[in-house]
């Protein structure tokens, strides 16, 4: 379990990601769909906050690979997966199309749900249904480690 401190951290992280979106005007579709529209009225904002968010990562993922431990945790929680699969590329290209369609990636349309909009809270409604429905439906051998019964593969006793 988690200290109280790594909570807070999650969430002040959190809040000054959906407070960044908000002065950015990421949480607006209008804003997202004009950057998608690279041959009309392309809109380069959505360009500059990636960078700058991936600028601020870059310096945490660096500490990440070098540190043995998180400071607030007991270990990093990394991707187990590492591979490109049907499923990977079925659920990248359906966040694709919603996005372009929509205009709202799981960040902002989080954060516009807060408006009270009803379009924004149906897209979050179908969007937690989305994570949620395949994996009512995966077989267990389908699962990054297997069958839930079974060692996880990186361990000593896994086949």
């Amino acid at each position: 379990m988690k200290p109280r401190s790594a909570h807070l951290v999650s969430f002040l992280s959190g809040l000054v990601f959906a407070v960044g979106l908000g002065i950015s005007g990421m949480t607006r579709p209008g804003k997202v769909l004009a950057f998608l529209d690279v041959a009309g009225t392309w809109d380069p904002t959505l360009l500059f906050v990636m960078g700058g968010a991936i600028a601020v990562h870059i310096g945490f993922a660096l500490r990440a690979k070098r540190a043995s431990a998180p400071l607030l945790g007991e270990r990093y929680d990394f991707p187990a997966r590492d591979s490109v699969d049907v499923s990977l590329v079925l659920g990248a290209s359906l966040f694709g199309v919603g996005w372009g369609l929509q205009g709202y990636c799981p960040g902002p349309a989080v954060v516009a749900a807060t408006s009270g909009g009803s379009v924004p809270i149906v897209f979050v409604v179908f969007m937690v249904a989305g994570f949620a429905l395949p994996k009512l439906y995966q077989r267990p051998s389908a699962l990054p480690n297997g069958p839930i019964d079974s060692p996880p593969r990186d361990s000593p006793t896994a086949a």
